[in-house]
């Protein structure tokens, strides 16, 4: 049978890739829902191009422009975020792949499980800010999530048949973004589109910053401690610019695994929705000769301190991480507009780190109460720091 698919936030980088994976195995993979938040032109567009059964826009006042678009097509068109959350429960749905981007993937996310969707997560948000909860309510409604971050279907893909192997460590490898090797005096003074230029990977403008400052690698690192049952010192980050090697698992008796590929997210993408097995592609393949040499450095913490803060987080828990990624969206927010500079995001985080009442053991409204908090703390901190 085709497993049918819902891709919760179709317009990103990641939502369009998948598109196209679900379009060229028709045999395997139906479309059922796709939502977006506000591009209502590009919606429509997939829309009509898919021919999905619902369509979602989370901005209600762009619900008449998507449904009278889509008033000729056998299409419901629903808006609103809580029909995001809602639209998940539906029993034509299998497979829930969550790609919206940051905190807003949460609740969705938590609601798919809740409605016994097996998931597809893109959104590493989600396990940052609520690996305890989410791993709880897997177990709780026996349903699973195969990751499709690079780095963490790599670590997934290279457990497959180890489970009676304990994992000794991981190592999630990172490209060291576009400023790798760059003085801070370079790096006072980079631009919003110096960094939006990723030397290896097409991803949506928040992703290719936290790529640039090496929250990203951060944030992915608390994300494998939940999927994977780490503890902080089980795992690790190593620049490896090419790219080739997307992360390495170490097992007690010595052994190293990696997973290699062409820098292409259609990979985890389709390993995703079609595992166990895996679904044939017709992507280039990566050749050693074309790239003989596979290099490998230690991350530069001084320079980029997002990647120690984070690390700090992970280690401290409770609502830690909830308040890293929170003041993390919004610097990154403020750097795209030009409210703050590329070295000043890291001093507002850890500021707000330092601000935020910290929690142990937090329930969903606490959560969300550090989450605002965090926000607004935040927020006010930009124009301190943007001096």
């Amino acid at each position: 049978m085709k497993k049918r698919i819902a891709i919760l936030g179709s317009t990103g980088s990641i939502g369009t890739q998948a598109l196209e994976v679900i379009e060229k195995n028709p045999n395997l993979l139906n479309l059922e829902v796709i939502t977006a938040g506000s591009n209502a032109g590009r919606l429509i567009n997939q829309a009509v191009k898919y021919k999905p059964k619902h369509v979602v826009i989370a901005d209600e006042s762009k619900y008449h422009e998507v449904a009278e678009a889509l008033s000729g097509y056998p299409v419901k068109v629903h808006s609103g975020s809580n029909a995001i959350s809602e639209i998940v429960a539906l029993d034509s749905i299998d497979m829930v792949l969550t790609a919206m981007v940051g905190f807003s993937g949460l609740y969705p996310t938590l609601n798919a499980i809740r409605s016994g969707k097996n998931i597809a997560l893109a959104n590493k948000e989600t396990m940052v800010v609520a690996g305890k909860m989410i791993n709880e309510l897997l177990s709780q409604y026996k349903v699973s999530i195969c990751p499709v971050d690079s780095e963490h279907s790599a670590i997934f893909q290279c457990i497959a048949g180890e489970s009676q192997n304990p994992v000794e460590k991981v190592y999630l490898t990172a490209s060291g973004g576009p400023f790798r090797g760059k003085s801070p005096e370079f790096l006072r003074n980079v631009t919003c589109e110096q960094a939006l230029k990723h030397p290896n990977w097409s991803m949506g403008n928040k992703v290719t910053i936290d790529s640039a400052t090496l929250m990203n690698k951060g944030l992915e690192a608390i994300e494998a401690r939940w999927l994977f049952d780490l503890e902080p010192s089980q795992i690790d980050v190593i620049v490896h610019p090419q790219s080739i090697i997307h992360s390495i698992v170490q097992f007690e008796d010595g052994s190293m695994k990696a997973q290699m590929s062409l820098p292409d997210m259609r990979l985890p993408i389709s390993y995703a929705f079609g595992f166990p097995r895996r679904i044939k592609s017709e992507q280039p393949r990566f050749k050693f000769t074309d790239c003989p040499n596979l290099t490998f450095e230690v991350p530069d913490i001084k320079n980029f301190r997002n990647l120690a803060i984070a690390f700090k987080a992970l280690k401290k828990e409770g609502n830690a991480p909830c308040v890293l990624n929170a003041s993390n969206e919004v610097v990154v927010d403020a750097f795209l507009k030009g409210k703050l500079g590329f070295l000043e995001m890291s001093d507002v985080i850890e500021s707000t780190l330092e601000m935020v009442e910290f929690i142990d053991n937090p329930d969903f409204d606490d959560l969300t109460d550090s989450d605002k908090k965090s926000r607004r703390i935040a927020t006010q901190l930009l124009s301190k720091y943007a001096g």
